[in-house]
C-alpha cells in the first residue's frame, strides 16, 4: 500500500481562511444583535441573534458529515516505526502525556517521520525507549495521525521482535494545532465586520438610548410644517430649542439643563404659548431635556387669532402640577423596585376624561410605571 509522506494541510487554505472569516462574522453579529435587541426592547432580534448562530453550526454539520463518513470508512494502515525521541510530561493521574518522534516505515511505501502525542500509563512508559520498535496506525490519507498501538496481534509482536528499523532523515511532519496568523486576523475581521452589519441600522436607536442613560448632549430637536397652513416658529439660543407648528408644540434644552429644575417646566410649557394665548392640548410629554405638548387643530395656530381654550377635548397644559412633578419623578425612579434607572418619561393625557399623569421608568431591571391625577396625587404603581 502507497501512502502520501507529505506534511499535514496547511490551516491557511482559501476554503479555511474563508471559513474563518465567516464563522467571526456569525459570532460578532450574534453578539451584536443580541446586546442591541436587549438595550433596545426588541424580541425579533434577540431571538435572531440566537438562531443565527444555530443554523451556522446545523450547516456547518450537516457539511462535514461526508467527510466524516470518508474518514470513517477508510482502512487504517498499521505499520512499523522506530521511537526516534521521547519526552513525558508530567501529569495528575497514572496516565501521562508523552511526546514521540517516530521513524514510521510502511511495508510498500517511503518511510517518513512524524512527530505525536499520546498518553502513556507511567508503569509501561519503560517499554517506550528510545530505538525501541513499535507499531503504529494512522489513517493512510493522514500519516501525521498516527498512533501507537499498545496491545498489537501475536503476527506484529513476531514483526518487532524479529524487526531492524534505520531512522528516516527530514523533519518530523506534526499536526497543526491552530489556525495560523492570517486565520486569526482574518477570524478577527470578520469579528468586526458582524458587529459593523448590525450596529450600523441601529446606531442612531442605540446612541440615542446611550444618551438618554448617561445624560450626555442631545442634538438640537428640529421640525418642520406638516402644510402650507402650519406656522412653524423655530428660536435657538444657547439655553434651548424652541418649535411649534399647527399639531405640535417642541422645546428641547442644551447640556447641562432639566426639565425637573426649579420653574423650568413652567416656562417651557408657556414659550410654546405666545402673548398669553391658551391652547388646548390632547397630551403633554416630558423627557429630562425635551417637552413635547401635541395640540388640538381645533384651536387653531398661536398668534393667528383664534378663539382660546375650549374647544374639543384636551386641557390646558398650563394647569399641570409644575410643583409635584419633580417629586414624582423621583418617587417613581427611587420606591418602583428599577434597578440603576436610566431615563424616565412623562405623560400627560386628559382627552378621555379626568387629566392623568403616568411617569415611566427605565432601567436595567426593565420598566416600572407611577399614575398620578391632575393634582399630583398618586393613583398607582406598577413595579419593575
Amino acid at each position: 500500500m502507497t501512502t502520501a509522506a507529505g506534511g499535514p494541510p496547511s490551516p491557511n487554505t482559501p476554503s479555511k481562511l474563508a471559513l474563518g472569516l465567516l464563522t467571526g462574522a456569525v459570532i460578532g453579529a450574534s453578539l451584536a444583535g443580541f446586546v442591541s435587541g436587549c438595550v433596545l426592547g426588541r424580541t425579533s432580534l434577540v431571538v435572531l441573534s440566537l438562531a443565527l448562530p444555530a443554523a451556522y453550526g446545523l450547516v456547518a454539520f450537516l457539511a462535514s458529515l461526508p467527510r466524516w463518513g470518508r474518514e470513517a470508512a477508510a482502512v487504517p494502515v498499521r505499520a512499523l516505526a522506530l521511537i526516534e525521541e521521547r519526552e513525558a510530561v508530567r501529569g495528575e493521574s497514572s496516565d501521562v502525556p508523552v511526546q514521540f518522534e517516530l521513524s514510521v516505515v510502511p511495508d510498500g511505501a517511503p518511510g517518513f517521520r512524524v512527530g505525536i502525542r499520546q498518553e502513556i500509563n507511567l508503569v509501561e512508559l519503560p517499554d517506550y525507549r528510545p530505538r525501541g520498535i513499535v507499531v503504529v496506525e494512522y489513517p493512510p490519507d493522514r500519516p501525521w495521525k498516527a498512533r501507537i498501538v499498545k496491545r498489537p496481534t501475536p503476527e506484529w509482536e513476531r514483526r518487532v521482535a524479529g524487526a531492524r528499523l534505520d531512522s528516516v532523515p527530514g523533519p518530523a511532519m506534526r499536526e497543526e494545532s491552530g489556525p495560523g496568523c492570517a486565520g486569526c486576523l482574518l477570524t478577527v475581521l470578520g469579528l468586526l465586520l458582524g458587529v459593523g452589519a448590525v450596529l450600523l441600522p441601529f446606531h442612531t436607536e442605540l446612541f440615542a438610548v446611550v444618551e438618554d442613560g448617561t445624560g450626555t448632549a442631545r442634538p438640537a430637536v428640529t421640525s418642520s410644517s406638516e402644510s402650507s397652513s402650519s406656522e412653524s416658529s423655530s428660536s435657538e439660543s444657547s439655553s434651548a430649542t424652541i418649535t411649534v407648528t399647527s399639531a405640535t408644540g417642541t422645546v428641547a434644552l442644551g447640556p447641562g439643563q432639566s426639565m425637573l429644575d426649579q420653574g423650568e417646566l413652567r416656562k417651557a410649557v408657556e414659550s410654546l404659548t405666545p402673548g398669553g394665548e391658551p391652547r388646548q392640548a390632547l397630551a403633554v410629554v416630558v423627557q429630562d431635556r425635551q417637552l413635547t405638548v401635541v395640540l388640538n387643530p381645533a384651536d387653531g395656530v398661536p398668534g393667528a387669532g383664534a378663539p382660546g381654550a375650549g374647544k374639543g377635548p384636551g386641557f390646558d397644559p398650563r394647569s399641570l402640577p409644575y410643583e409635584r412633578i419633580p417629586g414624582l419623578v423621583e418617587e417613581a425612579r427611587s420606591t418602583l423596585g428599577v434597578k440603576a434607572p436610566k431615563s424616565w418619561q412623562l405623560t400627560a393625557d386628559g382627552t378621555t376624561g379626568a387629566l392623568t399623569l403616568r411617569i415611566v421608568v427605565t432601567g436595567e431591571s426593565g420598566s416600572a410605571t407611577l399614575e398620578a391625577d391632575g393634582r399630583g396625587q398618586v393613583l398607582r404603581r406598577n413595579g419593575g
